[in-house]
């Protein structure tokens, strides 16, 4: 028989999908009460591989990351998606618009990235509270692992430098416990 083995921290991650830097900034206020302190933000890359988003958001959409600056257990996931899902309803009540800015948020571990959604399909497990969590890419040998449902965008690479980068700093925390 298996032994239950304790659950392993990980680093809260949100992705951005945004029309504008104030309604970025207006954002951000509330995820950081929800998801913590930012420890991390990536450059703002033009999200143009894709047109999913444009029927609701419209043109010149943009992407960003940011990952928070504490340790997390994962059962907190569908807690995370909910309160973004509350805080993008906010901000396109407060824009009249109808929908500003899209949070997706997740965690990173040494070993993978993990996204929630709304939204069950064939790759998504249901972990409660309506959300399901796909792990979106792995982390192996040095490198991310793409799958052939990954996102386009991340499906380019472009982003594996900063996603790492948290990995290292996730592997740092982790580190620093143990020896604390």
């Amino acid at each position: 028989m298996g032994q239950v083995q304790p659950v392993h921290p990980v680093t809260p991650f949100l992705g951005v999908i945004y029309t504008s830097a104030q309604v970025l900034d207006d954002a951000m206020l509330w995820v950081e009460r929800v998801m913590g302190d930012i420890d991390l933000t990536s450059q703002e890359w033009p999200f143009d591989l894709t047109d999913h988003y444009v029927s609701e958001m419209g043109d010149g959409l943009k992407r960003r990351f940011f990952s928070f600056d504490r340790l997390a257990d994962p059962s907190l996931l569908p807690e995370w998606k909910l309160a973004t899902n509350r805080i993008e309803h906010e901000c396109a009540q407060r824009m009249g618009e109808h929908r500003p800015i899209n949070l997706d948020p997740g965690y990173v571990d040494g070993s993978k990235l993990v996204l929630a959604s709304t939204r069950g399909l064939a790759h998504r497990v249901y972990i409660g509270q309506g959300i399901s969590a796909e792990v979106t890419m792995s982390y192996r040998h040095g490198e991310w692992i793409k799958r052939d449902y990954t996102f386009a965008d991340f499906k380019t690479g472009r982003y594996d430098e900063f996603i790492s980068r948290i990995r290292d700093a996730h592997v740092a925390r982790l580190q620093g416990r143990a020896t604390a």
